[in-house]
């Protein structure tokens, strides 16, 4: 009869397929998080942009005092700075006309000696200053320059936007923490089952004089290369993805921030590295300390 011989078991030497499968499944569900995370913020700052002041000015100013103000509001600190500029519109008493009739349909010229609107300013507040407080405090200052008639924003707008982005930032974290401790067990357990085959594998090696240092090296290097790959099998589906919704979704290329995202692969390798050598650690140093008969 015909006897296949056995194959080998190399020190270090696990299944492959099924630890990278696991190792990437976990790795893909939080850079997908992770992904709407980065989303969230670039909506949430878009919507931070429409918190805006209205600045009334006194109908007396010529162009030099309308001058003025604007290079004052723009020196300001809590106006909002979009590609290297001040986010701040002037809109004069006959454009504001102009809009008036376009909204309404009705042109009060035609009763109306005089245009009873005003020049004005409308400026964005950068996110850091859109505290209730704050921004009270930035109408009063702006209420006391010259020329200034008077200044107003949506206070149930604010209002609204703080609560709702608190909330959802709250719903957020409780998530992540979930899920991380969730990703964490999946990879810790994936690899101590991993491991199981070689529990004797170990022990033989102990008896013949290998150092844990020795038996540890070839488990290490390989958990390493698996959470590295892992990574970037995972950052790659990621990536595809985006790349797939954002060629055919509308507007979705608007709450892409590339860096961010580049981070959150680097993130996704980092931890797929350091789980994987974690636990494999974990696990040969569980193994080394056991007896035989507890390893059977």
């Amino acid at each position: 009869m015909r006897v296949n011989p056995r194959k080998k078991t190399r020190l270090g030497r696990f299944k492959f397929v099924s630890v990278l499968f696991s190792t990437t499944l976990s790795l893909f569900i939080v850079g997908l998080f992770g992904v709407i995370v980065i989303q969230a913020k670039t909506l949430t700052s878009i919507i931070r942009e429409n918190i805006e002041i209205q600045v009334f000015l006194n109908k007396n100013l010529d162009e030099t005092g309308i001058a003025k103000i604007g290079k004052t509001l723009e020196s300001k600190a809590y106006v909002l700075q979009k590609e290297g500029s001040a986010a701040l519109t002037f809109i004069s008493k006959e454009d504001a006309a102009a809009s008036f009739l376009e909204d309404t349909g009705e042109d009060f010229s035609k009763f109306l000696d005089d245009n009873p609107l005003r020049d004005s300013y409308t400026l964005a507040i950068s996110e850091e200053f859109q505290t209730a407080e704050q921004i009270e405090e930035i109408v009063e200052e702006i209420q006391l320059l010259d020329g200034v008639f008077e200044v107003t924003y949506m206070a149930d707008l604010v209002e609204s936007i703080n609560q709702n982005l608190t909330k959802v930032a709250l719903v957020m974290g409780g998530f992540i923490l979930i899920l991380g401790f969730t990703v964490v067990m999946l990879i810790n357990n994936t690899i101590k089952l991993a491991l199981f085959s070689q529990r004797f594998l170990i022990r033989s090696m102990q008896l013949v004089g290998a150092t844990r240092g020795f038996i540890r090296k070839p488990f290490l290097s390989r958990a390493l290369g698996f959470g590295i790959l892992a990574g970037l099998i995972a950052s790659a589906l990621l990536f595809g993805i985006i790349e797939y919704t954002k060629a055919n979704i509308d507007g979705f290329a608007m709450l892409q921030d590339y860096d961010l995202l580049y981070y959150l692969f680097g993130a996704l390798v980092l931890i797929g590295a350091t789980l994987s050598v974690f636990s494999t650690l974990q696990a040969v140093n569980k193994y080394l300390n056991m007896s035989l008969d507890e390893l059977y």
